[in-house]
């Protein structure tokens, strides 16, 4: 089992520091190999985003690749949908959670393949 969730945090944090969002592989890999609770496998997530978001931002900012007049408005209503979200997630069942997730993943797998296509 700690070979999944060193896999896990591993999958995580390359993804994560692309900036797609480690969450995307992480999560899947904590509900369908670990047997998480959708719920708990968020917030794993969640808490496992801090340190890598941290690194990859300080990688980011010496690559000169953040605009700090847009990050602060961007920070702040991420904030406040964050703890909506949470709040909302609390009283949302695993099995209905888990759903949204996999919808959200599709819809994220669909936008990927049309901005590829805008490219060619």
């Amino acid at each position: 089992m700690i070979f999944w969730e060193i896999f896990a945090g591993i999958l995580g944090g390359i993804i994560g520091g692309m900036g797609m969002g480690g969450g995307t592989l992480t999560i899947p890999i904590l509900t369908i190999f670990l047997h998480y609770e959708q719920l708990r496998a968020q917030g794993i997530n969640l808490i496992a985003f801090l340190p890598m978001s941290v690194a990859a931002l300080i990688i980011h900012i010496k690559n000169h690749l953040v605009a700090f007049k847009q990050t602060w408005l961007l920070a702040l209503i991420g904030c406040i949908f964050s703890l909506g979200g949470a709040l909302i997630a609390n009283h949302i069942s695993s099995a209905i959670l888990k759903k949204l997730f996999a919808l959200f993943l599709i819809g994220l797998a669909i936008w990927q393949i049309i901005e590829i296509n805008k490219k060619n």
